[in-house]
């Protein structure tokens, strides 16, 4: 059997919400569009990015099945929403998720063991997780960095891809050491390592990776696509160099700075958040959300061949009247 799954660009989608801080589909619907003309190979839907440990289960369920309906087959999607604690909600959790036609359910590490628990513990619980699901359910796993972050080490990694359970492995290991390792253990197997780092991505994808599903797909979009089909060049370098610099706006106040500049992009989106309060993204921070748009216009106006011809034009003067008539305030 081979792996269903592209290389590529798989965002970790974010979730819009309301004034009234409900799931906000019609925004759901304008950001998925957004992500399919960017050209990503797939969508992660209903990871941290997502928000899912501040969603309901009936909330997850319903967005994995709305980002699935509005996909229409044009690329492939993948959905985690799994954050219960104990092995029994997390059948139910995975089981319900397998019924929105998701392409495959995505583990998180962190959820098979407590923090300082060891390997042993870890198998144990994966274990009785699997013989609860279905064989037809295709897996993944994900290192989410919340509530605490569970790197694989090799025994682990080699424990999932003997399994021939996992097909999709999101790495946050920010790791070029331990990138290889899980690289070479794979091989040959069905599990793909995708790798959420930008620092390593260039040299991971030249060292056998998969493709790039993380934060930063949600603002430089298209650049990372660039980047994914043309890693082997040498100017993509220059490119992978750029886009780490730019990559550090993640610490800023995150998702409210991605939701902001997707708003600057045009969509029917607000910066409400219910994992942190959006209102805290201040004026500063900003403005240099406003200049990182403004570097991915000119670096798109070099790297990629623009249908219009025309050169970007940045503009940091955006005014909190024009900020409040667009929708783009907390």
């Amino acid at each position: 059997m081979k792996n269903p799954f592209p290389g590529g660009v798989w965002p970790v989608m974010l979730t819009p919400f309301t004034e009234e801080n409900r799931v906000d589909f019609a925004g759901l619907e304008a950001l998925i569009e957004w992500y399919i003309r960017q050209g990503v190979d797939g969508l992660f839907a209903v990871t941290q990015s997502s928000e899912m440990f501040f969603l309901s289960l009936e909330e997850r369920v319903q967005i994995a099945t709305f980002v699935k309906e509005k996909a229409a087959g044009r690329v492939p999607v993948i959905a985690s929403g799994h954050i219960a604690d104990s092995i029994e909600e997390q059948v139910l959790e995975v089981r319900r998720m397998a019924q929105t036609g998701v392409d495959a359910v995505i583990l998180i590490t962190n959820r098979l063991a407590k923090e300082g628990e060891d390997d042993g513990i870890w198998m144990k619980n994966m274990e009785k997780l699997l013989e609860r699901i279905p064989d037809g359910i295709r897996l993944g796993l994900y290192e989410c960095p919340y509530p605490y972050k569970r790197v694989l080490n090799r025994k682990l990694t080699e424990w999932c891809a003997q399994s021939g359970r996992f097909y999709f492995l999101k790495d946050t290991s920010c790791d070029l050491e331990n990138i290889r390792m899980k690289l070479k253990v794979c091989e040959g197997s069905l599990l793909k390592l995708y790798n959420a780092n930008t620092a390593t991505l260039l040299e991971s994808l030249r060292e056998g990776a998969a493709g790039y599903s993380g934060v930063m797909a949600n603002m430089q979009c298209k650049l990372y696509v660039k980047l994914m089909k043309d890693f082997e060049r040498t100017d993509m370098e220059a490119l992978a160099e750029r886009l780490t610099i730019c990559a550090l706006i993640e610490r800023q106040w995150y998702p409210s700075n991605a939701k902001y500049y997707l708003s600057l992009e045009g969509l029917p989106i607000l910066m409400k958040c219910r994992v942190q309060d959006a209102s805290r993204l201040t004026s500063t921070w900003k403005k240099e959300v406003r200049m990182l748009r403004n570097i991915t216009g000119w670096l798109e106006d070099e790297y990629l061949q623009r249908r219009d011809g025309k050169k970007y034009e940045g503009n940091l003067q955006i005014s909190a009247e024009k900020e409040k008539g667009r929708g783009i305030y907390a």
